[in-house]
């Protein structure tokens, strides 16, 4: 099986600044998408850090004995480890956190997402688009317990409430499953300026209508921005083939 990726950040229309960060695996080994908060400076700072280190940990570890699943449940400890360190030495960016999404491919071991607040992870199988990561939102929870529908989610006033995020002392758990990836399957990282704008039915929509990637990567940003663009917007893309060209 071969992958293929592809990955774009846009600011969006309102924002001045890019809060989001993702870094993409030049060997295609793992990819990584944070949306970073608390202020300017202290959102890129955040998802800056969290990429950087999930990303560093990862590389360092790769041939380590360690399960996959463990190895990328610490590199994700690691990151929030080192955005509290930053907040202690920069009292001014102590409320910064960022949000996370990564996948890794590990021979011999099957594919394993870990995510943390509500970047998502999507799989796009035979036209039909599948939600793979939960949200850690208020709303999320909300809706499971059958408080508000999914449509009244979409609008709703504490929406964009975290109940976890990186770079907490408080952070107790972090979500790590494994993923059934097949042939032809693309998976979507990305942060919530995309699925703020486009619901499940619009991302599919777009993904149905782009033969490639890179369009498909581009036509979502675009769209998101049509539909007012309030977010940065940030998308990984990953495709599994029988070759290198598709």
């Amino acid at each position: 099986m071969k992958l293929n990726f592809t990955g774009s950040s846009d600011p969006g229309l309102i924002r001045s600044s890019n809060q989001d960060a993702y870094y993409i695996d030049p060997e295609g080994r793992f990819f990584i998408v944070a949306d970073g908060m608390g202020g300017h400076a202290g959102g890129e700072q955040a998802s800056r850090i969290a990429t950087e280190e999930i990303q560093g940990f990862l590389v360092s570890h790769w041939e380590a004995s360690e399960p996959t699943p463990k190895l990328l449940e610490n590199a994700l400890w690691q990151a929030n480890q080192a955005i509290i360190e930053d907040q202690k030495q920069h009292p001014e960016r102590a409320d910064m956190g960022t949000t996370v999404v990564a996948v890794i491919f590990r021979s011999p071991d099957s594919p394993w997402c870990a995510h943390v607040g509500d970047s998502r992870l999507y799989r796009f199988r035979d036209s039909q688009l599948q939600q793979v990561t939960e949200d850690h939102t208020w709303v999320a929870r909300a809706i499971k317990l059958g408080d508000i529908t999914v449509e009244e989610a979409r609008n709703h006033p504490y929406r964009h409430i975290l109940s976890r995020c990186l770079g907490r002392e408080d952070l107790h758990q972090v979500d790590v499953q494994p993923l059934d990836v097949k042939l032809g399957d693309r998976l979507l990282l990305c942060s919530d300026g995309l699925t703020e704008e486009l619901n499940n039915q619009n991302i599919a929509d777009h993904l149905r209508n782009s033969p490639t990637l890179e369009k498909g990567t581009l036509s979502l940003i675009e769209a998101a921005k049509e539909q007012g663009g309030h977010d940065n917007i940030t998308i990984v893309m990953v495709s599994a083939a029988e070759n290198a060209s598709g």
